[in-house]
């Protein structure tokens, strides 16, 4: 990593961010205003981190002017203004901050139910055009009614509790929710058709996929409760605007309430003019606390990506909760070093790679984990960047196959990671472990049990396993002036062959090497860099 890490800001982000940044001695940070892509694009050269809000489209063409990009970062939940795939390709993580705006669009979702239920909106204009209609806009209770929530995420369940604290009946349908969270929450877990026959009030709180674009459309609008009232506050393409309409027209649906778009902001619509709409300009987190939260957050998930390589909230790498990340930090170093030292020993391509994690720590994260495994036996071989975010993706373009497991059962070492690689040459397989939770170990290379460290310059040697070899080996070593920090022996059988790895303080020169080589019982030396 660099001594300096460039940080560019193109939003305001508020001051506790900026604060937090400056915190980190060698983060230099730089605030520029910017709301075109071709004008960050001009910006983002020799920055290692950009943050933004919705304020600019993080193009392809921008990820690829940053060559020195390691991170974006989203002051937010939503990514759609950023290309998600071109990031992972170019090895950019990107990162978002889920957890800032989750009470803020929640309590909002809920203002705009009550909003519909009362007519309020409606009620003040007509006030303010110096008009008393009080039978006209004669409203609903809530209290009692059935409320379908559609995505039982981070938003979604606030609203749930905030519901249940109105005595509004609860159900909800999404397909990860489990029985025990929906009892933890108060909830009915109920399937899509039976939501649409049962609510009263429908709230969508689900991000915008292929499978949830358009999920309240002209089908399952024509199958809701007659008089229903609709709040979106997720993503504007998850409800189907003309089919809304069309229900609102056909007093199929009673109202609705929509902060978001299917483009924002919105071209003229008739469904917008329709006194049962109630718009607002996507404000689900504008409040003075979610905007320094999200900002705050990014800048945390900003801080670890850049000193760790990892971050709670990555959206294009797997992500693992803060608390577990803090658990696997050593184990994604063992893991790196495991890859990089088979990427520098095979002899020939990857075809398959077999990684296996034991151990809670690891399982909670295997695919963290086996990503930072294929960053380093990938590394080795590629001139290109190579990270955790694109490691997954350049195996499968080179036509590895790669299968990551894991068991709680505990042999040996109670926490483990094992890859087996193989590939046209043979196949070679490599385990590690942690001393102390923290200190990486090589246990097992192939069929010799070794205790050695995997770090910094390691020459490999293979031998006849006869005595004076060691010795051998010291004493060339030091005739040429090459200290030896550690060294490690294994063998297969007595009397068989053996292995040696030895740790220098320094890169040995290839005289070096051709000594070795040249020692009586040695079969092969190799040098490694880890």
């Amino acid at each position: 990593m660099p001594d300096t890490r460039r940080i560019l800001i193109t939003c305001d982000l508020g001051s506790a961010a900026l604060e937090r940044f400056g915190q980190v001695s060698e983060f230099s940070v730089q605030v520029q205003s910017i709301k075109d892509s071709a004008v960050l694009a001009d910006a983002v050269a020799g920055f290692h981190a950009v943050i933004v809000r919705s304020n600019v489209q993080v193009t392809a063409a921008v990820l690829e002017a940053g060559r020195e990009l390691q991170v974006i970062g989203r002051a937010g939940i939503g990514v759609d203004n950023i290309d998600l795939e071109a990031a992972t390709r170019l090895g950019v993580a990107v990162v978002n901050a889920p957890g800032g705006n989750v009470v803020t669009t929640a309590e909002h979702a809920i203002a705009l139910l009550m909003s519909l239920a009362r007519k309020v909106p409606q009620a003040t204009a007509s006030m303010k055009d110096n008009r008393w209609e009080k039978k006209r806009y004669l409203g609903r209770e809530l209290r009692g009614k059935t409320l379908g929530i559609l995505g039982v995420g981070r938003v979604g369940s606030v609203v749930a509790e905030l519901a249940a604290g109105l005595r509004m009946r609860v159900i909800a349908c999404d397909p990860y929710l489990s029985d025990d969270h929906a009892s933890r929450l108060g909830v009915e877990r109920v399937e899509l058709d039976q939501l649409l026959a049962r609510a009263d009030c429908i709230t969508a709180h689900t991000p915008l996929t292929p499978d949830t674009r358009g999920l309240l459309g002209a089908d399952t609008l024509g199958r809701v409760k007659p008089g229903v009232l609709v709040v979106n506050c997720s993503r504007g393409g998850v409800v189907d605007e003309d089919a809304l309409l069309e229900a609102i027209e056909s007093g199929r649906v009673a109202g609705a309430a929509l902060d978001v778009f299917e483009v924002e902001p919105p071209p003229p619509h008739p469904l917008y003019q329709r006194e049962e709409v109630i718009l607002t300009p996507h404000l689900g987190a504008s409040t003075v606390e979610a905007q320094e939260s999200v900002a705050v957050e990014v800048a945390e998930n900003v801080i670890s990506y850049l000193t760790t390589g990892a971050a709670a909230n990555t959206l294009n790498v797997p992500s693992v909760p803060t608390e577990t990340l803090k658990r696997l930090e050593p184990y994604l170093d063992l893991a790196e070093r495991l890859g990089s030292f088979l990427g520098q020993v095979v002899p020939g391509p990857v075809e398959a790679a077999r990684i296996l994690c034991r151990g809670q720590a690891a399982v909670e994260g295997s695919a963290l984990v086996s990503a930072a495994l294929l960053k380093g036996l990938l590394s080795p071989a590629l001139s290109g960047r190579v990270n955790t975010v694109n490691a997954p993706a350049l195996a499968r373009q080179r036509g590895m196959r790669v299968v990551t497991s894991t068991t709680e059962e505990i042999l040996d070492f109670a926490e483990l990671v094992s890859v087996q690689v193989v590939g046209p040459w043979g196949e070679h397989q490599l385990d590690g472990t942690l001393f102390g939770r923290s200190e990486p170990r090589l246990v097992r290379f192939d069929a010799y049990r070794l205790d050695a460290l995997p770090r910094g310059t390691v020459i490999l040697i293979y031998n006849d396993d006869v005595p004076g070899v060691i010795g051998a080996v010291g004493t060339c070593l030091g005739r040429h002036q090459v200290n030896i920090a550690g060294m490690y022996n294994g063998r297969d059988a007595a009397g068989g062959r053996a292995i040696c790895l030895v740790n220098i303080d320094a890169a040995a020169p290839a005289a070096t090497l051709s000594a070795l080589r040249g020692l009586p019982h040695v079969q092969t030396v190799q040098q490694v860099f880890l």
